[in-house]
This record gives C-alpha cells, sequence and structure tokens, in this order.
C-alpha cells in the first residue's frame, strides 16, 4: 500500500479528534507522506479550542472523547463552522451513524476501516466542499438583476435600462450590498463593515452622505423612493420591483 502513496494532498490542513494516540499517529504517518498536513487533538474541549484557532479542510471526529463526546464538539463546531467533519467511531450501530449525520457530520466512518478507505471518504469531503465553495463564490460573481437595475460584480458596472450608472467605488459597493439583500434591511454599522471595510463609530452618519449621491444618480426621490428605502432607526432596504411584491 505504501507504494501507491502519491502527492495528492495539496497541504489539505486536516484535524484529527481522538483520545487514542495510537490510531492518531498510525493516520497521521500515513497521510502526511501524501501531502496532508495533520494536527492532533486528543479530547473534546482541546478538539473545539484547535479548530476555532486554525483553518482546517476537514476535521476528523471520534464519538466518544473525554471531557466532551464527539456529538457534543460537532453540534458546537457547526454553529460556527461549515468545515467537513468525517465522523470516526467504534459503534456503527445506525443511530449513531444518523444522529452525527443529522448534527451535520459529512460522513460517517468506523473504526474498522482501512487507510484506502479514509483516504477515499477523505477526498470526497474535501472535493465536496471544495465545490460547494466555488459554487458560493460563482453566485457572489453573477450579476444582480433587481428591476431595471442590473448589478455586475465581475466587471463591477451597474447600469439602469441598459444604461452604465457613473457610480464612485463606494456608490457600487453600497448598491451591491443592497441589491444582494433586496427586501431585506441593512444596518449603517453593516454597510460600513461591508463597504469600507473599517471600523465604525455609533453615530458616523457617512454612509447617509454615499446613499444620497447614490439616489441622485439612480433618480430616486428620498420621498418616495422606487429603489433605496430608509427604514427609521434600522437603516436601507432595496425594495423588491413592484411585479415581485404582487406575486
Amino acid at each position: 500500500m505504501l507504494t501507491e502513496r502519491t502527492q495528492d494532498g495539496g497541504g489539505t490542513r486536516l484535524l484529527l479528534v481522538d483520545d487514542d494516540v495510537k490510531l492518531c499517529r498510525l493516520v497521521k504517518d500515513y497521510l502526511e507522506p501524501l501531502g496532508y498536513d495533520v494536527s492532533l487533538a486528543h479530547s473534546g474541549p482541546e478538539g473545539l479550542r484547535k479548530a476555532a484557532e486554525g483553518k482546517y479542510d476537514a476535521v476528523l471526529l471520534d464519538v466518544m472523547l473525554p471531557g466532551i463526546d464527539g456529538f457534543e464538539v460537532l453540534k458546537r463546531l457547526r454553529a460556527k463552522s461549515n468545515v467537513p467533519v468525517l465522523m470516526l467511531t467504534a459503534r456503527g450501530e445506525p443511530p449513531d451513524r444518523i444522529a452525527g449525520l443529522e448534527l451535520g457530520a459529512d460522513d460517517y466512518l468506523p473504526k474498522t476501516f482501512s487507510t484506502r478507505e479514509l483516504l477515499a471518504r477523505l477526498r470526497a469531503v474535501v472535493r465536496r466542499s471544495m465545490v460547494t465553495a466555488a459554487q458560493a463564490q460563482e453566485a457572489l460573481q453573477s450579476p444582480i438583476t433587481v428591476g431595471e437595475l442590473r448589478v455586475d460584480p465581475r466587471t463591477r458596472i451597474a447600469s439602469q435600462d441598459g444604461k452604465p450608472l457613473p457610480l464612485t467605488p463606494v456608490e457600487f459597493d453600497l448598491l451591491l450590498a443592497l441589491a444582494r439583500d433586496c427586501g431585506s434591511v441593512k444596518s449603517r454599522e453593516q454597510l460600513l463593515l461591508e463597504v469600507a471595510e473599517r471600523d465604525f463609530e455609533t453615530f458616523d452618519r457617512s454612509i447617509d452622505v454615499h446613499i444620497s449621491s447614490l439616489r441622485r444618480k439612480l433618480g430616486d426621490d428620498p420621498k418616495s423612493p422606487r429603489f433605496i428605502h430608509t427604514v427609521r432607526s434600522a437603516g436601507y432596504m432595496m425594495a423588491k420591483p413592484a411585479a415581485e411584491v404582487r406575486s
């Protein structure tokens, strides 16, 4: 088996959480020559801490752990992260597998696994995660249409009735942020963080100046807006097109 190894890990960062020190060493010794970077944790709390501190491409998580069991680790991890999780367990009964999958595990592997099977399952969950991330990124780059407005993140061109709008970079980012969450209120603080990418002060009104300028370029009357609505004491909202609201 060792002669079949190739550098397929490509620096993939893994966190293995298992109190079986011997098993951890065997898995680490098998995967690292394949190009995987494997970190180890031997208890539930240690696993959670390392998962929070490091950026991992996948987590191999044992169910029976000291301190906090694997199910609870998975539950807490899923509250903060979508990292792929492959559960490892000596208990292969269907109820245990179902419990892990319902909590958000990506796959389940009994501890009678061979290294070949572990590698195949690991490749699969990492590949699915990469595809999902690529799809999410693709979606973020797709043009957004709101009525007569079209906002294209790739070209950074916004147009109204097919005519390009002369927007500043901040105005474009504001329009994009509002269009992406069309129909939902965005607070000034959210917009400042998304657009300006800087810390904000509670009474910072610079966002209002940019919104006012953006409205002028859209031909939007603030007293009877078609596009950007002011939501008192809350922020701003891109209105859904009238036809979409009626439907």
